[in-house]
């Protein structure tokens, strides 16, 4: 098989269903040659399924040692963080896996600070990304989060919908956060080449009906929980290594990416925006809609701001005037 790269790929969260689950997307998609699996918990079982799935030419390592896992990683994903149960939102997530964000990135700035790039899958993304990027001394373009999920679930919605395959649908796209305030935005959207504002409204597709597949979308996570009694963990793993794909040199990431965002609307926030993510890392640009989806995306960055100013409250963060002294990029 043909690598992009030999340089070291961690897993982190990897004895998990996420973990184990973006190990084998990393192995099939012919990432790296140098796979390490990291987690608390042993993922040495991981590693023998992978070893004995054939693929005989990587080296797959496994360790509960983060020292030992960080030490020359060049790209780091990370799902491990405490998963989501039902009845629970994201943000119940927010105090424990911000810690686990805190510790993530101190050890990052520790063992790996020539690391290249980190994807942040663990809920809430946002903010787990946020902490992560604050610890670890890393530029702002060298983290981003999962949020290509939230898109894939409005292009699977509208697909079923309108009976096409899901590569008709195109120009989907959620911004914001990566929870039940996202800003859904459906202007840019097409149907098999026809303008999807063409068809809300008519009698196919009622506006009723496009307001609930919006907000179907925003609780695409707990439909999951519903339907299969846990939490996602096959479309966030293969999405994550789509991710870290594109900034190994592979195809550039087909998705939104959460990102750090800090300009003059926007300040010190971790958020879906029209990103690129390449050999270069993640930059962005600010989203293009309409008034009611700027409202939205206005609204989804307040939410997130609370989000923010709660972990200053619970000592998890600084306030951001100080922010800069731990991690002079920001």
């Amino acid at each position: 098989m043909q690598y992009l790269t030999n340089e070291k790929l961690v897993i982190v969260g990897a004895a998990g269903m996420i973990g184990s689950n973006m190990a084998q997307s990393a192995l099939m998609m012919g990432l790296t040659t140098n796979l390490c699996l990291y987690d608390v918990f042993s993922p040495e079982g991981v590693a023998e399924e992978m070893r004995q799935s054939g693929f005989d030419d990587v080296n797959i390592t496994a360790t509960t040692d983060v020292a030992e896992a960080f030490k020359d990683a060049k790209y780091i994903i990370s799902s491990g963080g405490a998963p989501r149960k039902e009845g629970m939102t994201r943000e119940d997530l927010l105090a424990g896996n911000c810690k686990i964000a805190e510790e993530l990135g101190k050890n990052i700035k520790t063992y790996c600070p020539d690391v290249k790039h980190v994807v942040i899958i663990f809920n809430p993304a946002d903010l787990t990304g946020l902490v992560t990027l604050l610890y670890s001394g890393l530029k702002p373009g060298q983290v981003t989060t999962l949020a290509g999920l939230d898109s894939t679930r409005l292009q699977n919605a509208l697909a079923k919908k309108f009976g096409v395959m899901m590569n008709e649908v195109t120009g989907c796209a959620t911004y914001g956060g990566h929870g039940e305030q996202m800003a859904v935005f459906g202007s840019a959207v097409k149907i098999a080449g026809k303008p999807l504002t063409d068809l809300i409204g008519t009698a196919e597709f009622p506006a009723e009906e496009w307001e609930q597949m919006k907000k179907d979308v925003t609780q695409g996570g707990a439909a999951i929980i519903k339907l299969r009694g846990r939490s996602s963990f096959q479309s966030p793993s293969y999405l994550s290594v789509e991710m870290i794909r594109s900034v190994m040199g592979g195809e550039t990431f087909r998705y939104p990416a959460g990102t750090y965002v800090s300009n003059e609307k926007y300040n010190h926030i971790m958020m879906a925006m029209d990103t690129v993510l390449d050999v270069n890392g993640c930059s962005y640009k600010m989203p293009v809609g309409t008034p009611e989806e700027i409202a939205k995306l206005d609204a989804s960055y307040e939410h997130l701001c609370k989000m923010r100013d709660e972990l200053v409250t619970l000592n998890i963060v600084p306030a951001i005037s100080e922010w800069s002294s731990i991690n002079p990029n920001l």
